[in-house]
């Protein structure tokens, strides 16, 4: 998430760790273990029904976006006037 917002958002470990144990009791995501020099390591990729859950949030984010933008841009506020 860091790499992809430009370090923007920058989640503790401790924030997406008991995140990704949620969405994999969810079945969400299923994770694999895997070594890697030397090193044990977790990946996750999304289930059929995590798909599915994405789209549908992913929707609802559009939507809530959008609303918030529009209300943003109308101008002035009637609280600032």
């Amino acid at each position: 998430m860091r790499e992809v917002t430009d370090g923007k958002l920058d989640l503790p470990t401790g924030t997406v760790y008991p995140a990704l144990h949620r969405l994999e009791q969810a079945g969400l995501i299923s994770g694999t273990w895997s070594v890697v020099a030397g090193r044990r390591r977790r990946t996750y990729r999304l289930t059929p029904q995590g798909h599915h859950a994405l789209t549908e949030a992913r929707q609802g984010w559009r939507e809530f976006t959008e609303v918030i933008s529009s209300a943003l841009k109308s101008a002035p506020w009637p609280a600032t006037t």
